[in-house]
């Protein structure tokens, strides 16, 4: 089990225990009413005293899940973050990120533009967290607002955590408070994954962080395995000293949940072509094709549509490179069969196009030969093309395969006529032409008929998606 990392105290801290024990005296002296805050502490509900602090005296927390992915946005803040976090280029840092949209950090997100707006027009509805020290636990993106808002000066509502809160608290109470979901501000998928991959790292049970996210088990196993995978990418990206970032697949979530179904669904048939699989989606992934396309890629997409298509000065080298090839077991001086041509191909040309990435994404921001940054480019031009050609055919006979397959088609229909009830209903409004009784009748008819639909998907599908499993979940109980 990992404790959480220790940061220290801020330049100012013995300045807000000062300010904040006489803030605290002021709203006890009188014995009269005051705000409190109740929230879990090591196990146990906990009534904190609510003050009101200037903002400009409190510290951002350099250990929230927030932004935890895209810190190395920027290696050179990043390092001076890492250095000194209390330091003034460290929190204007923080700052940046805590503003900026997850997958583009060089945007301001929209939801924190309508975080200011709400502030500005209600004011702040919810106190914030905040250690003696001035750091706070709870409330930081709403310090960034105010801060823009009215300036250093502006006064904020916080309550106080007791005196002996250290890091792990800190850590703990983020986890219960902020992510989840009714939370006005979620985080991020890949900061989300971070944080279910450190709460396993502390040894929480994995019932524990579902229920600290209000999602299930089996969700929790997925994001492991997705955090699993996109580790593995980076490590396998690294290249002239610069490597992908995590944010680099921030955009990608329903790719990945999807990628990690369909492993699963290969995986119990053929665990070699369920890995061929992951390597040839992440691929797609990564050369920037759509949801839709990505889902052609299928067990065998690699040898019957890619590999005709793919140009030989494009091939990896290890597509020469025997079938039983074998490795040795350390220690035990005994050899077993490696993996397959088709595997190693899939694999090395996974790590071209991870490679070439990071090249490509570091040219931007670093000083990189501008001969590699182009050599990178030409790769991903190439292997772009290819793969599209590959699914292009495998689309064309997806679809032929699909024609056999009515239930989704009639879905859209139906989809399509409810689309059309919609404007009829608007219609009749301005007429006052609707017969409600029949009306009411006729969405009786259709609560009965899509609950009968959510029951067979449940007998049917094993691995529901997202849409399925809201539709199982509302309309399928009393199956």
């Amino acid at each position: 089990m990992t404790k959480a990392k220790d940061y220290g105290r801020p330049d100012r801290a013995d300045e807000n225990r000062e300010l904040i024990e006489r803030r605290l005296r002021e709203v006890t002296s009188d014995g009269g009413p005051h705000e409190t805050l109740t929230i879990d502490w090591r196990g146990h509900p906990v009534h904190l005293d609510v003050v009101q602090l200037p903002v400009g005296n409190l510290y951002y927390n350099p250990a929230t899940h927030r932004v935890q992915a895209q810190r190395d946005h920027d290696p050179k803040k990043a390092a001076q973050l890492a250095e000194d976090p209390w330091s003034l280029a460290g929190q204007e840092y923080l700052d940046h990120l805590l503003k900026a949209l997850p997958a583009a950090p060089s945007r301001t997100d929209p939801e924190f533009t309508a975080l200011k707006e709400s502030l500005h027009q209600y004011g702040q509805s919810d106190p914030g967290l905040v250690t003696r020290d001035g750091v706070l636990v709870n409330g930081n993106t709403r310090r960034a607002a105010l801060i823009e808002l009215s300036g250093p000066s502006e006064t904020m509502r916080v309550a106080v955590l007791p005196e002996s809160c250290g890091w792990d608290d800190i850590a703990d109470i983020e986890f219960s408070l902020q992510l989840r979901k009714e939370h006005r501000r979620d985080y991020s998928y890949i900061n989300r994954l971070l944080a279910v991959q450190e709460l396993v790292d502390r040894g929480t049970p994995l019932p524990v962080i579902a229920a600290t996210f209000r999602t299930t088990t089996a969700r929790c196993k997925q994001d492991q395995w997705v955090y699993s995978c996109i580790s593995s990418m980076i490590e396998r990206s690294a290249a002239d000293g610069v490597r992908l970032s995590w944010i680099k697949f921030e955009d990608h979530a329903e790719k990945l949940r999807e990628l990690h179904r369909a492993y699963l669904k290969e995986q119990s048939k053929n665990p070699e072509k369920a890995d061929i699989l992951v390597e040839s989606r992440i691929t797609a992934i990564l050369l920037g094709f759509a949801k839709t396309d990505v889902r052609y890629i299928e067990a065998g997409f690699e040898e019957r549509y890619l590999s005709p298509v793919l140009p030989t000065s494009l091939l990896p080298e290890t597509t020469t490179a025997n079938d039983t090839a074998s490795v040795k077991i350390p220690g035990l001086g005994r050899s077993v069969k490696g993996p397959s041509r088709d595997l190693t191909t899939a694999r090395s040309l996974t790590d071209i196009v991870l490679k070439a990435r990071a090249l490509t994404e570091a040219s931007i921001s670093a000083s990189l030969p501008q001969q590699a940054a182009n050599e990178a480019s030409r790769q991903l031009k190439g292997i772009k093309e290819a793969v599209d050609q590959a699914l292009d055919v495998a689309g064309r006979d997806a679809r032929v395969r699909k024609r056999k397959q009515a239930a989704p088609a009639r879905l859209a229909d139906a989809s399509r006529s409810i689309e059309q009830c919609v404007t009829d209903l608007v219609m009749s409004r301005a007429s006052r032409s609707l017969d409600e009784e029949t009306f009411d009748d006729a969405v009786g008819v259709l609560r009965k008929a899509l609950e009968k639909l959510a029951r067979e998907s449940q007998r049917t599908i094993k691995d529901p998606g997202d849409s399925v499993s809201w539709m199982i979940g509302n309309l399928g109980k009393g199956d």
